[in-house]
């Protein structure tokens, strides 16, 4: 068991990511914590209650916005200074996540993935100038689109919601594909028609550029049903062979999932390293409490965790009321 480190701070943290060794709070304007603890403040003031923030694969750029609310912001982080400002439907916002992602396409133009206009649309647009990349004819299923997240290369798109019941559900899209039929955005042929899943979706992220984490919660659709992933189980989905490598039981919800490489980090309640082909817990730290949210819509008193990975996926910062909680992770297998 690694021990945990922990930095003092004034005032509640809304957002955390890495720079370099400093960990930053972009959503309360650039407050960063050098590693022996010295804090450093910032005149910036958004003027919004913003509570996440995300970077771009540069690191160049990021976002900001309000997990339960319709205003962000683009911002390049080194001033920080904003380069313009986005907005999502107010349908039902304050009842579900904000959609938004940061990525890269193969070609090496960063972009954003959100809904502008609708709920269940979503667009790719330059990360910068705001061109709309995905413009034209569409054909969109009635899904609350939430946890939008691009793959390691730019090919394809994740994208975690809901639909009436409600209940949580996950699709794949081809994302190169949508940049000459923007319409591949609203059709799902590389998840659901061979998943077999008749159960709530609660998370799912990247493993790499062809493998996907996805955990499930304890509603399910078809008690009988065995094709795909059971209520409460941890899956390894092969994008090519669109099949499961991989299918394991777990004894609770996994809350948001941060991968790390063939390993997971599960944030509900407090963080738990699982191993994502056997669901096994290789390490938990109970004394880094978090937040018990497990979906991504639903109860609104309970926010996402604030929580990011370094990039060399060495080490994990969560913020606490009073400090931010520094884990020294074990060696990659």
């Amino acid at each position: 068991m690694t021990a945990v480190r922990t930095i003092p701070v004034r005032g509640g943290v809304k957002s955390l990511t890495w720079n370099g060794n400093d960990l930053v709070d972009l959503a309360s304007g650039g407050r960063r914590w050098a590693p022996d603890g010295t804090e450093r403040d910032t005149s910036v003031r958004w003027g919004f209650p913003f509570d996440r923030a995300a970077l771009s694969p540069s690191g160049r750029y990021a976002a900001v916005w309000a997990e339960r609310g319709t205003k962000g912001l683009v911002v390049e982080v080194e001033r920080p200074v904003v380069v313009r400002e986005v907005n999502r439907s107010y349908y039902h916002s304050k009842d579900y996540d904000y959609p938004l992602a940061l990525g890269r396409l193969p070609d090496g133009r960063e972009v954003l993935v959100h809904c502008p206009e609708r709920y269940n649309e979503l667009q790719v647009e330059d990360l910068v100038t705001g061109e709309r990349l995905t413009a034209g004819p569409r054909g969109p299923v009635d899904v609350f689109h939430s946890r939008p997240e691009v793959s390691p290369d730019g090919r394809h798109l994740l994208a975690v919601g809901w639909v009436w019941s409600p209940i949580g559900v996950a699709a794949l899209h081809d994302l190169t594909a949508a940049l000459t039929d923007p319409a591949a955005l609203d059709t799902d042929t590389l998840f659901a028609p061979h998943a077999g899943m008749e159960v709530e979706v609660g998370a799912a992220c990247w493993l790499d550029a062809e493998r996907l984490a996805v955990a499930t919660g304890e509603e399910t659709l078809d008690p009988d049903g065995d094709e795909g992933l059971g209520p409460l189980h941890l899956g390894v989905w092969s994008v090519p062979e669109r099949r499961w490598l991989h299918r394991s039981p777990l004894e609770r919800p996994t809350g948001t999932l941060l991968a790390r490489g063939g390993q997971v980090l599960a944030l509900y309640g407090h963080p738990r390293l699982l191993d994502a082909a056997t669901g096994a817990v290789l390490a938990e730290w109970p004394e880094a409490e978090l937040p018990e949210k497990d979906l991504c819509f639903g109860v609104t008193h309970v926010p996402s965790p604030v929580a990011a990975l370094s990039p060399d996926g060495t080490r994990l910062a969560v913020a606490r009321p009073d400090a931010v909680a520094v884990i020294d992770l074990p060696p990659h297998p």
